[in-house]
């Protein structure tokens, strides 16, 4: 047995007439094993990246816990959002020598100076660094390295302080000590809908790549494997002989693939894929999955030389190949789509927006199985089609001919690219549902000019006021006051705004509006919290919206008969079961403590109203924060993420498709040599190498249209029970899916395209002489 295996191995590099024949079809296994090994490595690294993601996270988390000999570090968390990222700031000011010290940093930073993260940094950097700069009241002089950062795009600044610089109320908190027990990496129901689908989609078409690459030369090597049976090897020693053959290209695979990978774990940390940057030295593969595409590669390898050869004849004197297919066994098939398709109907009848865990396993077992399922149907739907056809163009009946001959072949490298095209479809689907959802909760478009939102301390709204009124291109200052209303016992409470007609008006559209009014923006019936949420009614107690809220301390407030009710669709987002009042509905109650906001409104962008606003209100340090709120933003945002996520989405989704053109191709030029004869026979009959050549495109392209039919269809029929469950909006993407339908056409031609030089070379008259 071992002498059949290293017979094999030599066969394999230096086999043939010529050995740079052998050794070129060893480079081109070794090439595509090796491509799938350096994707499944990273893939196989999620966990690992994950993890490291969870640990940093984890060590940077405040303990308020007081410890022995230990002086607190007084933090306090104040918001800025620059140009539409939101930058976590954190002041800080120590009360003694031993007061702890964040990870990332090698001191705390004294007053006056700021150490900001690597991403920060580059901001500071790039064209508009200079707008940034001049809202921070001090010098960086240092970044956070990587223990205080959860990845490099992480948007994080330490400011330095002075103790009594700080308010005194609960915005800041007295840390002892840094880091909690690290959380594993749990994907939520919304992640889980993305990752089932992306995992078969992507694993699937490699897996059949693998296959596909490790049959290349296959001609070649079963004319060899007829040689040896000549000098006297028998059924079973031949197909030792051909699984050590197929080792060799695996090992090598293998081998270059990790090389592969660790040059692309190198590079991938300097690259932003789609926003997203992660270290690439937390690319670390767990070991059991390791192990399993270690075993999983060669014997994918072994396996696909094996089953190559169930239908062949290996006899001394020649090879003769089975003409006439078995007839395919579809009860398996049909049971792997039906159980599938069973999934998906009862999340049909689960409810709206449920988190089970027997649901979330229906959704990711139903959907992966549906993949799987009519990726296995294809060939026998290709089958059929082709079995009644008769007539048509030279080119067409050759290529009709061919695949009532042997359709299998050619349908199991395309049930590839049919995964990809249905997994496309339903992840697409999902991104434009929850942006169509996203942009149906913004409520109100436009509610007056660009704003922005400053809050700061009850003692400097005075003077926040009148600097921000003297920034150039301000044209108004709203001021709302935040307080909280919660009832006799305080088990419940209801968020309420203080402000006159025009400041409430920036967060509602009001039916109408005068001094005395009160409004309450009803619950959104498409947000699960918001459902659980009723209208105010009776005595409440309103008190500052920053003590406890388990309180029921406040001043006695009795809801007015005269409560006007708002539609969530008037309202701007996360408004929902806010109470909005006028001076005039607070029945002479002052809440003096309650903390101010001001809505900014300024001509130009929202980030030019909030580049002067925060220039404005730099001198009064870090207790003022400027957050942009103009729809127009968040619009922007929302548009921003979701084109992020779906260039993302498109660029996997073309490089598997790719994959699947490279097995295409790889089948192609596979299927020309091998029939390399009857072609060259052709050729000399006076059949034009044009209508080979367009026979060759029907041959792949029939299958690839079957496909997409069948992808599409998949599609739409996994994604619409989804989109129920999640309670989305029913929204395809159809330029996206037009864009992969016509990458899959655009590969059928490439493909044929590539294989026409060797075509032609084939089908000259010196192809048919005698070996």
């Amino acid at each position: 047995m071992i002498r059949d295996f290293a017979l094999g191995l030599r066969l394999a590099i230096g086999g043939g007439r010529i050995s740079g024949q052998a050794l070129l079809r060893l480079a081109m296994t070794t090439f595509g094993i090796a491509l799938a090994v350096a994707v499944l490595l990273p893939a196989a690294s999620f966990g690992n990246l994950m993890g490291q993601r969870e640990d940093r996270k984890a060590a940077s988390h405040e303990v308020e816990s007081a410890l022995p000999g230990i002086t607190p570090l007084l933090v306090m968390h104040s918001g800025m959002e620059f140009h539409g990222q939101y930058i976590n700031t954190r002041v800080l000011a120590p009360t003694g020598s031993t007061a702890p010290v964040p990870p990332g940093l090698s001191r705390i930073p004294a007053a006056g100076e700021l150490v900001v993260s690597p991403a920060v940094q580059e901001i500071l950097d790039s064209p508009v660094g200079a707008a940034l700069r001049a809202r921070f009241p001090g010098t960086v002089v240092g970044t956070i390295s990587k223990a205080g950062v959860k990845d490099p795009g992480d948007l994080t600044l330490f400011a330095g302080a002075r103790p009594d610089e700080l308010p005194t109320d609960k915005r800041v908190s007295k840390v002892y000590s840094f880091g909690e027990p690290s959380r594993e990496f749990e994907a939520g129901a919304t992640k889980l809908l993305f990752l089932a689908p992306a995992s078969v989609m992507l694993l699937l078409p490699l897996l059949v790549f693998v296959t596909t690459a490790s049959r290349m030369g296959a001609a070649q090597r079963d004319r060899r494997l007829a040689a040896l049976r000549l000098i006297g090897l028998d059924g079973r020693q031949v197909r030792r002989v051909a699984a050590g053959e197929s080792l060799v290209g695996a090992v090598a695979g293998l081998l270059v693939g990790v090389g592969l990978f660790l040059v692309l774990r190198s590079q991938i940390g300097k690259l932003d894929l789609f926003g997203l940057r992660v270290y690439g030295e937390d690319f670390v593969p767990a070991w059991p999955w390791v192990a399993l595409i270690v075993v999983l590669i060669p014997t994918l390898a072994i396996g696909a030389a094996l089953f190559g050869l169930r239908r062949t004849v290996v006899d001394p004197l020649g090879v003769v190949r089975i003409g006439k297919a078995p007839r395919r066994r579809m009860w398996w098939r049909w049971t792997i789509l039906a159980l599938g398709g069973l999934l998906m109907i009862t999340i049909m009848f689960a409810e709206k927006r449920s988190a089970s865990t027997l649901t979330l396993v229906a959704v990711t077992a139903g959907s992966a199985l549906s993949l799987i399922g009519v990726a296995t149907l294809l060939p026998w739907a290709v089958e059929r089609l082709v079995r009644g056809i008769r007539g048509g163009s030279p080119s067409w009946q050759l290529a009709i001919r061919r695949l009532q001959l042997d359709s299998g072949t050619a349908s199991r490298v395309v049930s590839g690219l049919v995964v990809v095209l249905a997994g496309a479809v339903l992840i697409q689907a999902l991104v434009a549902s929850l942006g169509a959802s996203d942009s149906s909760k913004t409520g109100l478009s436009t509610l007056g000019t660009a704003s922005v939102q400053v809050s700061t301390g009850q003692g400097m709204a005075e003077d926040a006021v009148q600097r921000i009124k003297a920034a150039p291109g301000i044209t108004a200052v709203q001021t709302l006051n935040s307080a909280y209303a919660r009832t006799a016992t305080g088990s419940a409470g209801t968020p309420v705004q203080i402000g006159d007609c025009a400041a409430l008006a920036l967060r509602a559209k009001l039916p109408s509006c005068a001094d005395g009014a009160a409004f309450y923006v009803d619950p959104d019936p498409q947000d699960g919290y918001g459902a659980e949420l009723t209208a105010p009614t009776g005595v409440l107690r309103l008190s500052d919206s920053h003590q406890d809220g388990k309180s029921a301390e406040g001043t006695q407030w009795t809801v007015p008969d005269s409560l006007q009710h708002i539609p969530a669709a008037n309202a701007v987002q996360y408004t929902s079961g806010l109470l909005l009042l006028t001076p005039g509905a607070l029945a002479g109650i002052q809440l003096s403590a309650a903390s101010p906001t001001f809505y900014v409104s300024g001509q130009g962008t929202p980030d030019e109203v909030s580049d002067r606003a925060g220039a404005a209100v730099r001198p009064l340090g870090w207790q003022t924060s400027v957050i942009t709120i103009g729809m127009q933003a968040f619009q922007a945002d929302t548009d921003r993420t979701a084109s992020q996520i779906r260039s993302a989405l498109l660029f996997v989704s073309v490089f598997v498709l790719s994959i699947a053109a490279l097995s295409l191709l790889l089948l192609s030029v596979e299927q020309i040599t091998e029939r390399r004869r009857p072609l060259a026979a052709l050729s000399a009959s006076g059949v034009p190498v044009s209508v080979l050549a367009k026979g060759s495109l029907w041959q792949t392209a029939i299958p690839v249209g079957v496909g997409v039919v069948l992808a599409v269809a998949t599609g739409i029929g996994v994604t619409t029970p989804i989109l129920r469950l999640a309670g989305l909006p029913y929204t395809f993407d159809v330029g996206a899916i037009a864009i992969l339908i016509g990458a899959a056409v655009l590969a059928v031609v490439a493909v044929t395209a590539a294989t026409l030089p060797l075509l032609r070379s084939v089908t000259r008259l010196d192809g048919l002489r005698a070996e």
